[in-house]
Formats: structure tokens, sequence, C-alpha cells
């Protein structure tokens, strides 16, 4: 017998040994095999032993136990292939000690706690705790240190506050310099400005700019930045306010150091008849405010021994302890009206800023009917200071405030505003701004708690018409992120915050952007020895 297969597998062919045709056909299944099957099952396999490899070695990195078996290996890597969460390995009894509330009275008992994390590690591996005393032992070392960070953050406030709150020996120095010279020198007592130039003064036709201050330094950098950067400086007209103890300084300052041809005029609080003549409403306002924050705030040293607010709310109390927000100075600006009945239209500037370009186009905008121009600082690339809404000012918590005005209505910024006074005159600005003045002292000081820009937010609300930020940059006092460049682009940089230009706590960076408009070679800043750095 014969047995013949055919080439493909398919045909068996049996032949008998008599040489008969007879034969039978057996039928063979296709064993036929694809070398392209071959190959991607052995890229299948390949690219899972490198995902088991993988998820092994990151197993081994996070030093969980070795497996030795596939049993092992399939409960390890199962629930991560089948995208199950595998349960944490920690001790309950951790979580149990680290949620119990920390108890005050026990910090300063019981075992000595680690200083450091290298005191903490090797206590470890000469104790080798359980899990319990382990936690116990953490707790203890964190809370520690928790409480010194709060306590060094709550000094940094504080000298950060007696700092911004005093005034430097050089600038006292400088006022009872330029003081003594007003009493002793004829040109230091001249008419601001001279008898030919008054009529300016009530013109409109001039640019008409505010300043109010008791600083004559800080004055004389807005001034001198103001009139430098001018296009028309002959059209300038700059009225400075200050208090009495400051207007012979700053008389005797402006006389021997003139801005011509820009005009300047100072005048004292007690100049306007106004003011000295019956009772002033945001006067009175101020010396009960200054009653009520003595009697129930307790001054710094309170605010400093509460064990219990967070950092930043001490820092917030302190800063309204700031003498500025107390000051003619800061509230004087609601009666601008009355204080220039003659004029239509003024830029009111703080003595912080410093002004780089030319202001004259704030002239040219249409305020259509609205009575303060003012930026917005809801909305900017700094999150720090761009931040601000009604709700960073207002105590929404309390139910006037909750029911008059909307959280999340954007703020804007005191430091350079256009103000139209004739528009003004027609509303009661003046009015609301003293009637809640009076609400928040009946409440405790609790609807909002320093400052004079949350009265004036409610104040001004419904009468605001919006500025291109160019024109008004602020937070330089705040925090130092603004870049050198980023400042010199914006028309007037504003030095809020409690790290003045003219203070030891100014950020040295930004500093140069004001100290570039002070002579230090003028005898007076020489003698008080007032420097670049």
């Amino acid at each position: 017998m014969q047995l013949h297969i055919s080439p493909s597998l398919r045909h068996v062919t049996v032949l008998p040994s008599k040489g008969l045709k007879e034969f039978i056909k057996v039928k063979v299944g296709s064993r036929r095999f694809s070398y392209r099957m071959v190959f991607y099952s052995l890229l299948f396999f390949t690219f899972l032993l490198r995902f088991i490899f993988v998820l092994t070695a990151v197993d081994h990195i996070d030093g969980e136990t070795k497996c030795s078996t596939i049993g092992c290996l399939g409960k390890k890597l199962g629930p991560r292939i089948l995208g199950r969460r595998i349960e944490a390995n920690v001790p309950e009894v951790i979580y149990q000690v680290l949620e119990e509330p920390v108890n005050p009275d026990d910090r300063q008992t019981g075992v000595e706690i680690p200083q450091t994390l290298e005191d903490f590690v090797a206590e470890l591996r000469d104790s080798r705790p359980d899990a319990k005393e382990f936690a116990q032992k953490l707790k203890a070392m964190v809370t520690l240190l928790e409480q010194r960070t709060r306590n060094a953050k709550v000094q940094e406030y504080l000298y950060r506050h007696v700092a911004s709150s005093s005034i430097p020996k050089q600038l006292y120095c400088l006022a009872l310099r330029l003081a003594n010279e007003h009493s002793t020198n004829a040109d230091a007592r001249l008419q601001l400005p001279s008898a030919e130039l008054v009529p300016a003064l009530v013109d409109n036709s001039y640019f008409h700019f505010v300043l109010a201050s008791d600083n004559v330094l800080a004055a004389s950098v807005v001034a001198a930045s103001l009139v430098q950067n001018s296009l028309h400086p002959d059209r300038v007209v700059l009225h400075i306010i200050t208090d009495r103890k400051t207007y012979s300084p700053m008389q005797a300052w402006f006389s021997l150091h003139p801005l011509a041809p820009a005009i300047i005029e100072v005048k004292g609080l007690h100049h306007f008849d106004w003011l000295t003549k019956g009772k002033v409403p945001v006067l009175e306002a101020m010396e009960k405010d200054q009653k009520v924050r003595s009697q129930y705030r307790g001054g710094s040293s309170a605010i400093v021994a509460n064990n219990t607010e967070k950092p930043y709310v001490i820092a917030a109390k302190l800063q309204a302890l700031s003498p500025k927000y107390n000051s003619p100075m800061n509230h004087i600006r609601i009666h601008l009206p009355e204080l220039f009945p003659s004029l239509n239209k003024i830029v009111f500037l703080d003595d912080d800023i410093v002004i780089q370009t030319d202001l004259s186009p704030l002239w040219d905008i249409d305020m259509k009917g609205k009575v303060n121009g003012a930026v917005e600082t809801c909305q900017g690339d700094d999150k720090f200071v761009m931040s601000k809404r009604f709700k960073s000012y207002l105590n929404f918590s309390h139910p006037l405030i909750a029911k008059s005005f909307d959280p999340n209505e954007c703020a804007w910024a005191y430091g350079m505003n256009i103000f139209d006074l004739e528009a003004w005159r027609k509303t009661n600005i003046s009015q609301t701004y003293h009637h809640w003045l009076d609400e928040n002292l009946k409440s405790d000081l609790s609807l909002w708690q320093l400052g004079t820009l949350p009265p004036g937010l409610i104040a001004f609300h419904g009468h605001v018409h919006v500025i291109d930020p160019f024109w008004h940059m602020l937070g330089l006092g705040y925090q130092e992120n603004t870049t050198i460049a980023t400042a010199e682009s914006a028309g007037v940089i504003h030095f809020n915050g409690r790290a003045k230009p003219w203070l030891d706590i100014a950020f040295p960076q930004l500093r140069p952007l004001w100290t570039k408009y002070v002579d230090f070679s003028d005898k007076f800043i020489k003698v008080c020895n007032i420097r670049a750095s």
C-alpha cells in the first residue's frame, strides 16, 4: 500500500499494493497558518509583558512588597488593569490621631517634641514606635511648626504696621527744616501762585489737578513727575491741599522749588471758610470713628494677642489702625465740589503715585454724564491686585449691605480719578457718603473695616465711568511681582499698600521709579540724609 499526501495537506490518497486504481480520498481540515497572524500575536504578547514590567517597577519604586509568584502578581495588577482602586495600606489609627482636634493646653506638656525633620527621623529609628505613637509625634511636631510660622507671620505684619504708620526721621527732619526756613526766609513765604497768575486758578481752559497731602517729599515727587511729563506744562494748574501743621513746610518747598511754567497753589484746610465754620459731617464722622476704634479695637497689642484669628485677618485689622485712614487728607476728596466751586472738571491725585506720561488726554474722555472716571480692579493679569469686587471691601454678612449691593460687582480704584464736578453737583453723592459713614458707626464699624474706598464705592455707585487701565497701575506697594518694564509701560503707577517708596520697607527694584524725581543734590534733601536707597 502506498500513501500520497498533497502539498496543500487537503488530500490523502491510499493506493493498494495490487496496483488497482481504487483509492480512498480522505478530507483533512485546513492547517494553513498566516504569518501575519503570528506577527501580531507576538507583538501583543511583547506589549503585555512590557506593561506588566512597568507596573511592577512602579510598585517597587513605591516600596510595596515584591511578588514572587504569578498569583501574587495577579492580585496586585488585576485591580489596576480593571480600573479598580487599590485601598491604601495606612493604619486607621493614624487617621484617628491626626483628625483629633488640637488642644492648645497640650502643646506645652507631654514628651519632648522634635524640632526638625532630622530629629524626627532619628527618634523614629531609635524608638521604633507603633502607628499610634508615630502619628502623635508627627502631629505634635507639625502643630509646633505651624504655631511658630503663624507667630512669625504675625510679628512680620506688626513690624510692617509700625514701619508704615510711623514718620521716618528723614521726613520729620525735612518738615522741621522747611518750617524753620519758612519763618526766617522771605523767599520761602512767597504767595503761591503769584498775583498775576491767580485768575488761572478758576480758569476752566487749564488742566486742573488736585493733590491732598501732608507729606512734603511725596507731594514734590507727584508735582515734579506731573510737570516733567506734561506736553503742555504752561496749562497745568496743581492745587495742593494740606493740613495746618504741614502748610508752612509745603509752602516753603514750592516757593523755593518752582515748577514754572506750571502753576502751583498751596492751601491749608484752615484757608477754606466752609471747613472752619459750622459742622462738617465728614470731620465729625472721623472723630467718632477714632473714638469707636480706640474703644473696641484695643490697639495693635490686643489685635496681635488674639491667637485664634488667621494672620491675614490680623494684618487687615492692623492696617485699619493706620493713621492715614483717619486723616482729613484721605476724606477731603468727597468735598471737592465745595472746595472748587468754579471748576468743572479736575483730576484728583494721591501722594503715593508717579506720573509717567502726559495727562492732558484725560480731558478729552467723554464721561457720558458720569461723575467719577476710574480704573476697574476686578480684571487684569495681576490676580493679586486686580481681583477686587464689592465683596472684597464690604461685609455682605451684614443684612444692610447684603440687601443693597451685589457682592460680585466690580470695584474701582482711588489714586488717579477724573471728577466731573459739574455732574457731581447735580447728585447726592456727598450726602450718601455721610449717611453710610453714620450707618457704619451705628453698626460698630461692621459694614467695612478700613479706608475711604468702601464708602466711596457706595457713594459713587452708578456714577462711575470706566477708563483704560493704562492710566492707573496699582499694587506697587503691596507686592514685588511687577517688573520694571511693566511698570514703565503705564501712564500712572500707584504705590498703594504699606511699602511706600519713601520708607525703608519699599521694594528695592521698584523704588527707582519714584526716586528718579527726587533731587538728591538739594540742600534740604542732603542735610536730612534722604538717600536713593
